[in-house]
């Protein structure tokens, strides 16, 4: 399985910084210039988290067809 480049990019700090940016444009003591910083922070961490989730899930099912359809099925770890 390859290992991720920096623990820093790993879904789990992804998502928790994407919660804290969430809370602190929800707490809307904030600049406009500051919210949109975080605003577009946070769609990039949102982007980055929903690629990985994506990848993951890539990695646990496949298409397999069978007959006239085609069904997901688990891979099988190697």
């Amino acid at each position: 399985m390859p290992k991720s480049k920096d623990k820093s990019e790993s879904f789990e700090n992804l998502f928790s910084e994407l919660e804290s940016t969430v809370a602190k444009l929800e707490a809307g003591d904030l600049s406009l210039d500051e919210s949109l910083a975080l605003f577009q922070r946070g769609m990039e961490l949102a982007k980055k988290c929903g690629a990985m989730l994506d990848a993951a899930e890539l990695r646990i099912k496949q298409l397999v067809p069978q007959g006239d359809q085609v069904v997901m099925e688990d891979v099988e770890e190697e």
